[in-house]
């Protein structure tokens, strides 16, 4: 049995991952602020003796008595309705001051440690699909570089611990992903989408709709962010992470409004500043290190989605 620490473990990503980690038996200590997470997410794990949630934010330092195995560094505000605004100072200090914390951390207890790095660090690539080669298109005083920018000197700062501090280091590049915990609010095109459905509104479409992204339902990703932390002990990554079948924001609207029954109407409004054109991983590194690749169907995780936001939405 693991001793594991989840930053981030009460949001979207963050729960998925302490529910997996304590069904393989591990002992599990979920840490968050709850800025965007939420209790509920983890709700079922409370009673569990092998769980613990410590209401902590990252930028500020912390201590843990007992021996920690591992760190998964999840938190930060990751869609954009969450970053930006009055909350992007704050995501940069998660970023940067919270990754250095956990660094620390990692270095105190002689622990792997995994950064959620993100598909953002490519911006608008120029390339496709992304490979992790690929430095990226990045504008460093956009609305977007709260979360681009941060995540970027995140890995940066993760690399020098590992070459000057010896700190063993996993970074994953996680690339669009959905399913249950995310919040009605989330932001992000596929909750979005589904939510102005299931609540009979127009469906917004920001520009025409021609801009693609790769969908990964989340236990597809648990799965192989679970193999990275444990894989080889030299593998540092970055390694991309995602499903690389491409489809269009069109196509992503009109299957949804496919499996709801709804009157509502696509619009369309201004496309934001720095939003990506295309977005595709390239995943064949971890194709050949981990043997992984997504199993769930976009329409079979659209699905579950959609069962889970029925749920949450009318209890």
């Amino acid at each position: 049995m693991g001793r594991i620490l989840v930053t981030g473990g009460s949001g979207f990503l963050g729960a998925n991952l302490c529910v997996r980690l304590i069904a393989d038996g591990n002992r599990v200590i979920c840490v968050d602020n709850n800025c965007t997470g939420r209790l509920t997410n983890v709700a079922g794990l409370l009673k569990n003796k092998n769980f613990r949630f410590l209401e902590q934010d990252i930028i500020e330092p912390f201590s843990i008595e007992e021996k920690i195995d591992q760190i998964y560094n999840f938190a930060c505000p990751a869609s954009p309705a969450a970053y930006q605004g009055k909350n992007a100072i704050f995501t940069t200090k998660t970023c940067v001051i919270g990754a250095l914390n956990m660094l620390q951390l990692a270095k105190q207890h002689g622990a792997v440690i995994l950064q959620a790095s993100t598909s953002e660090v490519y911006g608008d690539p120029t390339e496709h699909p992304q490979k992790e080669t690929y430095s990226g298109n990045v504008n460093p005083i956009g609305i977007r570089s709260c979360y681009d920018e941060g995540k970027r000197c995140a890995e940066s700062i993760f690399f020098d611990y590992h070459r000057e501090e010896g700190v063993p280091i996993r970074i994953v590049r996680i690339f669009n992903t959905y399913g249950p915990n995310m919040a009605p609010d989330d932001g992000r095109v596929v909750s979005n989408f589904i939510c102005q459905a299931l609540e009979q509104s127009n469906i917004t479409i920001h520009g025409d709709g021609s801009q693609t992204r790769s969908f990964c339902y989340v236990d597809d990703l648990i799965e192989i962010i679970v193999r990275v932390m444990n894989g080889p002990r030299d593998f540092t990554g970055p390694v991309n992470i995602g499903n690389p079948s491409e489809f269009t924001i069109n196509e992503l609207a009109k299957k949804i409004l496919d499996k709801i029954p709804t009157p509502s109407k696509i619009i369309h409004l201004p496309l934001p500043k720095d939003d990506p054109a295309r977005r595709n991983p390239d995943i064949s590194l971890a194709r050949k290190e981990f043997e992984w690749f997504p199993k769930i169907t976009l329409d079979e995780g659209l699905d579950r989605t959609i069962d889970y936001f029925k749920k949450i939405l009318d209890p």
